[in-house]
This record gives structure tokens, sequence and C-alpha cells, in this order.
């Protein structure tokens, strides 16, 4: 991480807490900006900043869970919500058939995934 990194992440946390401190006091936006000598374009920059850079990473956050869950080889097919209740796929691996329905546990069929590449 270089010092301009640092920099940027040290800004961010500083404007969090002035944020916070803003939404803790209770006040609106104008009044707490006018008593802390902060412009408001200043404050609603900063804000996006913040909004922009925790929607990254929950993303990030949310593509690793999804990565890590398929493994190695494998494509992820996109979920269909079945019409019946009763629908379910089943999977025939080297004499081993596993069903799968929308109740299934994702991660124990993750689990029994990878089970099965080791054989």
């Amino acid at each position: 991480m270089d010092t301009r990194e640092v920099a940027a992440e040290y800004r961010l946390a500083k404007w969090a807490q002035t944020i916070q401190a803003r939404v803790q006091s209770g006040r609106s936006i104008k009044e707490f900006c006018a008593s802390t000598g902060i412009s408001r374009n200043a404050y609603f920059y900063w804000q996006r900043k913040l909004r922009e850079t925790v929607c990254s990473e929950i993303h990030e956050t949310t593509t690793e869970e999804k990565n890590r869950l398929i493994p190695n080889g494998w494509t992820q097919l996109e979920s269909v919500k079945a019409d019946r209740a009763e629908a379910s796929v089943s999977i025939d691996v080297s004499g081993c058939r596993i069903t799968v329905t929308a109740e299934t546990d994702v991660e124990l069929l993750a689990k029994v995934c990878r089970a099965l590449r080791s054989l």
C-alpha cells in the first residue's frame, strides 16, 4: 500500500467519523455544516465517496463468496424459480446420485461437490 492509498483511507475514515457525528447530533446537514464550518458541497462529496466505497466493498465480498462456493472449473448457473415445489435436479457422478431441490443447503452442496472432486 503506497502513501496515496493510506492518505485516501485516512480521509475516508475521518469523513466517516464526521458524517456519523452529524447523524448522532440529530441536526440537519445544513445546520451541522454551518456550525462546524464544513461546506455542504464537501460534505455531500465525501458522503458520496463513502457510499461508493462501501458499495464496491460489498460487491467484492459478495463476488468472493460466490466464487468460494463454486469449485474450480465449474460454472455458476443462474437460479430459476421453479413453478412447482417438487422441482429438483439430479446429478450423477461416478455412481453417486445427488438430488438438489430449492431447499437444499448451498454450503452443504458445495462441501459434497468438493468431496466428489477429491475422489
